[in-house]
């Protein structure tokens, strides 16, 4: 399997823009919109990719060219993030999960692989308790929120922390991505990204679970990631070496080959 590594920005980009063969959707309740971009693979599991705060489907963008090599992939724009309008209102964790479930009821006749990072695993943790017909395993990469950092100061921090490790691409594809956002969106959907503790929701997910985490993860410290790991009832835990809390940006490998045998 063929995994690119990005040179910089311009590289990034032009995988991440790329929009050939992907057949698009929307789901919408009130003002509330789903956009979902599928690259099919006739016959192969399908793989769900559920981005972070402040990001969108083009920030997975160098782990799906990876992934499609052997997978169905549908990457999603949540409801104020992409090119997703901004709602009035922020969902809470579990409500978005639904929101989620009744987009896939629409699209994919089978269960799903649900990835999530960042943010997004709290989104697929939810997915995968509140609806198991939907979900076939879950892979939870960079899982949130750290209960001993619960705060938007300490989230920063550990953010900056990690950030002072990665190469410039990183900084410059966040700021790019979250400058689309908006402040305004960023903060309410912080409230509910804090507010959600996915301790209480982890039991429950009864799929094989995969969890990674970046060696060099400020924002995911080796003792939260090890507590995530425990809660799932059946898990592994996989360390991403060289990685830090954004590791699809500067590389998709070695998340790809994680994903890849994980699928398999």
């Amino acid at each position: 399997m063929h995994v690119p590594t990005p040179a910089g920005l311009a590289e990034w980009r032009e995988v991440a823009d790329t929009a050939v063969d992907a057949a698009v959707a929307s789901h919408v309740e009130g003002d509330h919109v789903l956009l979902l971009r599928r690259w099919r693979r006739e016959g192969a599991p399908t793989v769900l990719l559920v981005h972070g705060i402040g990001m969108g489907q083009q920030y997975f963008g160098l782990l799906r060219e990876a992934l499609s090599a052997e997978l169905d992939v549908i990457a999603l724009d949540l409801p104020g993030f992409g090119s997703s309008p901004e709602p009035a209102e922020s969902m809470p964790m579990p409500e978005l999960a639904d929101f989620v479930a009744d987009a896939l009821r629409g699209i994919v006749g089978e269960p799903v692989i649900a990835l999530g990072h960042s943010m997004g695993t709290q989104v697929v943790a939810e997915l995968a308790a509140r609806h198991p017909e939907a979900v076939d395993r879950v892979v939870l990469i960079a899982p949130t929120v750290n209960p001993r950092e619960r705060s938007g100061w300490q989230q920063a921090w550990r953010l900056l922390q990690d950030l002072a490790n990665d190469p410039p691409i990183v900084a410059l594809v966040g700021a790019r991505m979250c400058a689309q956002t908006g402040l305004r969106w960023y903060l309410r959907k912080l409230r509910s990204m804090l507010a959600h503790d996915v301790r209480d929701v982890l039991p429950r997910v009864l799929q094989p679970t995969l969890v990674i985490r970046g060696e060099e993860d400020r924002v995911v410290p080796e003792d939260w990631a090890a507590e995530v790991h425990g809660l799932l009832p059946h898990a592994e835990l996989r360390i991403a070496r060289g990685k830090g809390h954004e590791a699809m940006v500067t590389g998709a490998e070695p998340v790809a080959r994680m994903v890849m045998e994980f699928a398999a």
